[in-house]
């Protein structure tokens, strides 16, 4: 009988889910992990992100969640304030987060992450990385034989032959694009109309102004609304930098070509958005040098149909990117790594059946399309309630807030919901896939049901709650 840990796994793209990928597959004991990256080296950057407890839950099985940890902001309550007037709309106290779910809510920089993923990476002989290369194109799906084209940025493209290849290449993903034109699906990517500012303050900007300090020194998450915009904040980096994202209305973009994704900002122009904003968000938006002003344009596509084609499967962004108002984006792509990992090691018959691999990639996508959604919807949502202007509408979702204050009750910003948190902290996505690998897998090889049965039966993952989005 053959042995799945000697499968070829090749990730394109060196992301976060493509960092989570290699990782997750290498602690599988997979020990032929290639990552093919355009990049010359991965230096990063990134702003703020949130560590909600069902991603730490997978890093931590990874061996990399303590060194991230150690540099994050436990948070222990969220404030909703109108930006206006930052009166207060309701404040939520989550003392008990690791409590209940047995990891705490942080956040931290984008670079800790990452560069947690990475060193846990580089501490496994079966990851190689392949810098400045990119993908050219993929010239057989599979499942017998997957060939994809590997091109260097100095050097003469090659073929390389994988087992399971996996396009974790984000939102302007060329494995999609090419999965997508084999399968004759439009692969568009959709503006979603919104962008966004992401600004870091260093704790010398704000240290002799007592009323920044406190904000910066607390552990608590802000969120300021206002009509079609809103402005999240937290410390980070052992609170040496408060981290705010922005959203509000694509202006900037609008005319731009499809490819561009960000853009060198017009501070003016950022502090005319927020004109009407409460007086300490313009203090700290008037702190942002003129020449550091940037702006990203969100994205999105249209749901996939199918995430799988033969023995390659897309990951995180590539199949179900969203809109950050749920701050799950980058847990969703690691608990996607993870749920690879597991169900591919469980092929019947240790690799050699590629059918089988084939059909184990189609239950990680019976496993994680209905809830992905599910949270990308519910981002969607959580956005157009933040975003009401003046209005009954606006009335009705004040007098919600206000209801909130009751411990326990739901309120309109899903991210600080305490059902929605539930639904979402208490999720264990490798549990899931190793008791539902069976049942899900055995749907697949009845010719009657299918290798597109979809999710009628109700097997995979019923984890709504009646959280409608």
């Amino acid at each position: 009988m053959s042995d799945y840990r000697d499968l070829r796994i090749s990730v394109i793209g060196a992301g976060m889910g493509g960092l989570a990928c290699a990782l997750a597959f290498a602690k599988k004991g997979f020990k032929h992990v290639d990552v093919y990256e355009t990049a010359s080296n991965l230096g990063f950057v990134g702003a703020g992100i949130q560590l909600a407890p069902n991603m730490a839950r997978v890093l931590d099985r990874w061996g990399c969640w303590d060194e991230i940890l150690a540099e994050a902001t436990d948070i222990r309550s969220s404030s909703i304030r109108e930006g206006s007037t930052n009166r207060e709309l309701v404040h939520v106290e989550m003392p008990d987060i690791a409590e209940k779910y047995g990891y705490p809510h942080c956040t931290g920089h984008r670079a800790s992450l990452a560069g947690g993923l990475y060193e846990g990476c580089k501490k496994e002989p079966a990851i190689t990385f392949h810098f400045s290369t990119s993908l050219a194109d993929v010239k057989s799906f599979g499942p017998d034989k997957t060939v994809f084209t590997a091109q260097p940025r100095h050097g003469e493209a090659y073929d390389v032959e994988t087992d399971v290849l996996l396009g974790a290449d984000g939102i302007k993903s060329a494995v999609r694009a090419a999965l997508l034109r084999v399968l004759d699906i439009p692969a568009d990517v959709e503006d979603t109309g919104q962008a966004a500012y992401r600004i870091m303050l260093p704790r010398e900007k704000m240290k002799d102004d007592p009323e920044l300090l406190e904000l910066l020194d607390s552990d608590c998450a802000l969120r300021w609304i206002g009509a079609k915009r809103h402005i999240v904040a937290y410390p980070i980096s052992n609170k040496t930098i408060y981290n705010l994202s922005t959203c509000q209305p694509d202006v900037n973009f609008a005319a731009a070509p499809s490819a561009t994704y960000t853009t060198r900002g017009s501070k003016p122009a950022m502090l005319e958005v927020y004109a009407d904003f409460h007086p300490i968000v313009q203090k700290m938006l008037n702190m942002v040098p003129e020449g550091e002003v940037c702006e990203w344009r969100l994205r999105s596509h249209a749901p996939l149909d199918s995430w799988i084609l033969g023995a390659a499967a897309l990951v995180g962004d590539a199949c179900h990117p969203t809109l950050p108002h749920l701050s799950q984006g980058a847990a969703m792509a690691i608990e996607d790594a993870a749920v690879l990992a597991e169900v591919v090691s469980r092929a019947p018959g240790g690799g050699a059946d590629r059918a089988a691999v084939s059909k184990a990639l189609k239950v990680y996508e019976l496993l994680r399309k209905d809830r992905t959604t599910l949270l990308v919807d519910l981002a969607a949502s959580s956005a157009r309630t933040l975003h009401l202007g003046e209005g009954k509408a606006k009335e009705e979702r004040d007098r919600q807030f206000a209801n909130a204050k009751k411990r326990g009750t739901p309120i309109p910003d899903k991210w600080a919901s305490p059902e929605v948190q539930h639904m979402i902290y208490s999720y264990d996505c490798v549990k899931e896939a190793q008791e539902k690998f069976d049942e899900l897998y055995a749907t697949l090889a009845s010719p009657a049901n299918g290798e597109t049965n979809g999710h009628a039966n109700g097997i995979a993952n019923g984890q709504a709650n009646g959280i409608a989005a």
